[in-house]
């Protein structure tokens, strides 16, 4: 996958987030993401992350093998 592939997945999914993408292996399947959203005002950080793997779905497990992630209220 491709780093604006995932940014654009995210954005898509939670509308008006500000997302950061980093492929840290450079192989497309190992990446690190920083999301800061409204929308996760009042969540705790386990429903914060499950809002943004349900944005991946399926890629999560298959073509996306790691997930370094970073969570902030907007």
């Amino acid at each position: 996958m491709e780093v604006e592939e995932v940014k654009n997945l995210i954005e898509n999914g939670l509308s008006g987030s500000i997302v950061k993408v980093k492929d840290l292996k450079g192989t497309g399947d190992h990446f690190s993401v920083e999301v800061i959203w409204s929308g996760f005002e009042d969540m705790t950080l386990i429903e914060q992350h499950q809002k943004v793997y349900k944005t991946l779905g399926k890629l999560l497990t298959n073509e996306i093998h790691a997930l370094q992630l970073r969570t902030a209220v907007n």
